[in-house]
């Protein structure tokens, strides 16, 4: 490789990870201490409420997540034996399945939005005023 990044780039590089860092430890620990599972639970529950009655493929929950095959299905494994997913036959393809959350799953990602919600507000809106929030956003999205 020949091209290096400025030192603009390695600043905001730093910066942009330590943030998340910090930010998702903190998030991590709130849910910990308030007796409810890691935020990958909360991302999943999310994804499949988004989904409505339909539900998600396997392989849609993963690509929405970027979570490694192999880490989602162990996942889904988990929430499906707590009792917050469903399994149902695919109409459209015998061998597959689509995921769905059901009451119990949306009411957990509920009680795990009342922590989350309320650690954005702070570790996010008690440091930045609306008009920097909306600009910080602006800017990760053409990261992502």
């Amino acid at each position: 490789m020949t091209r290096k990044p400025d030192s603009a780039a390695v600043a905001a590089w730093i910066s942009l990870a330590r943030a998340h860092r910090v930010a998702m430890c903190d998030v991590e620990a709130r849910l910990k201490a308030a007796d409810l599972p890691p935020l990958a639970w909360y991302d999943v529950l999310w994804e499949l409420e988004k989904a409505g009655e339909c539900g998600l493929r396997p392989f849609a929950l993963e690509k929405a997540l970027l979570f490694e095959q192999y880490n989602l299905s162990r996942l889904i494994d988990r929430m499906h034996k707590a009792g917050l997913v469903e399994r149902c036959s695919c109409p459209d393809d015998r061998r597959g399945q689509t995921l769905h959350v059901n009451d119990q799953g949306r009411a957990l990602r509920q009680r795990m939005w009342d922590v989350y919600g309320l650690a954005i507000a702070e570790i996010v809106g008690d440091r930045l005023d609306a008009a920097e929030a909306e600009r910080l956003a602006t800017l990760l999205a053409k990261l992502g």
